[in-house]
């Protein structure tokens, strides 16, 4: 058994083989938070608490370890500006905004067929 993820294809990763670390970053990204995150991020760079508010919802915790996660990743970058009290911006990478465009496909599809996901569930 091998533990790479890369198919017969020149080295094309693929999602679906089990030792894949496409599957880690394929977790991070359909994680809410971070789908959310990355979208009101697509606004421009956002301060914690702004972030915080547009994500309803999200503890303080989830979103310092959704944040942090994103940034380990590379899509997004955090910037501290001195001051008092600390100034901390987060604000999409070029990769995170070549990821956010996918996934508000996939939130405008979510609110475009919710009504339709509901009416089966009450079937």
């Amino acid at each position: 058994m091998t533990m790479s993820c890369a198919t017969d294809r020149h080295d094309i990763h693929d999602v679906y083989a089990a030792q894949c670390p496409c599957r880690d970053v394929l977790d991070l990204l359909a994680n809410k938070w971070s789908a959310l995150a990355i979208g009101a991020m697509e606004e421009g760079a956002q301060r914690f608490g702004a972030l915080q508010r547009r994500l309803d919802g999200v503890s303080p915790k989830v979103l310092t370890n959704t944040l942090r996660r994103l940034e380990d990743k590379g899509f997004i970058t955090r910037t501290v500006y001195p001051a008092v009290p600390l100034h901390v911006e987060y604000e999409l990478t070029e990769l995170g905004h070549s990821v956010a465009e996918p996934l508000a496909g996939l939130r405008y599809w979510v609110e475009d067929h919710l009504d339709d996901i509901r009416t089966i569930e009450a079937q």
